[in-house]
């Protein structure tokens, strides 16, 4: 945690704590008496969302600062890609669970990955190209878990789904968040990112990739690679070539996406793009 300045005020965490020992009276009870940043109701109201927004922001942001991360490496990717070997558990039907097992080797890709960058990560004392995730499962837990296979810390980032969900086991525990809001989630991925690296996946990784997709190509957002890994997937799930045709965006705006198979590619593009050195032998056994 950051330093506290000293003050000669008293701390809210002193308040705190004497509020708890006021007398119980009928005026010491009512909710208008709390504390107004100790209050759950009051801070959970419909009239406070702009302050949950901000907090949900500069609590990330705090922590991020304090561990002196500059930039990172995102990861995409579906949920539902299993480790290989392992049974598709989130296939519905024979169909799904024999295209889910055979996607396998993008968990695989994904950590590769994940290792190549966090090779280099550890060259710079783990402030730039530190893996973030969205902390889940599936090609999430790939990258959060090549990025531990070479003892390098990782980012993951969750949100409150209606079924119950938890950090994937690899995301460092301090750097490991959990979101209400979508917008500062997807905020947070990519405002430290250098490159963006996006598996197969469902409407979830169409969402982060389209959203940083347009952040790059209206400028908003500086040009970096956007890797799309897995050439025959998404030469299936979009033709984004029709827009081009159609006029719909500018010609040579798919430009801006490199489609890749291996993690040797994708980290090659990256590596000529900012012009990294050679990193170390990748772990045996992945």
């Amino acid at each position: 945690m950051a330093r506290r300045i000293q003050t000669p005020l008293r701390t809210s965490e002193q308040d705190i704590d004497t509020a708890k020992r006021i007398p119980r009276t009928p005026q010491t009870a009512s909710a208008s008496y709390r504390l107004a940043f100790a209050d759950e109701e009051f801070l959970t109201s419909e009239d406070l969302r702009g302050v949950r927004l901000q907090l949900e922001y500069q609590k990330v942001e705090m922590r991020l600062r304090e561990r002196g991360i500059n930039s990172t490496i995102v990861l995409f990717g579906g949920a539902r890609i299993p480790e290989p070997g392992k049974v598709a558990w989130a296939a519905k039907n024979e169909v799904q669970k024999v295209h889910l097992e055979a996607s396998s080797r993008y968990y695989t890709e994904a950590r590769r990955f994940a290792q190549y960058a966090s090779l280099t990560s550890r060259a710079l004392d783990f402030r730039d190209y530190v893996i973030v995730t969205g902390g889940g499962p599936g090609v999430m837990e790939a990258g959060n878990r090549g990025a531990h296979d070479v003892g390098a810390p990782s980012i993951g980032m969750n949100i409150v789904l209606p079924h119950e969900q938890a950090p994937n086991i690899y995301v460092t525990p301090e750097l490991a968040f959990n979101f209400h809001y979508f917008a500062t989630r997807k905020i947070h991925l990519v405002l430290r990112s250098r490159a963006v690296a996006i598996f197969p996946g469902g409407f979830g990784t169409l969402d982060e990739f389209f959203e940083t997709l347009t952040l790059v190509q209206t400028g908003r957002m500086a040009r970096m690679p956007l890797l799309m890994f897995g050439k025959d997937f998404w030469g299936r799930a979009l033709n984004l070539r029709v827009l081009e045709e159609e006029g719909t965006v500018s010609p040579g705006d798919t430009d801006l996406i490199t489609m890749v198979d291996t993690a040797e590619e994708g980290w090659g593009v990256i590596r000529e793009f900012y012009n990294l050195p050679e990193i170390g032998v990748l772990p045996t056994g992945v």
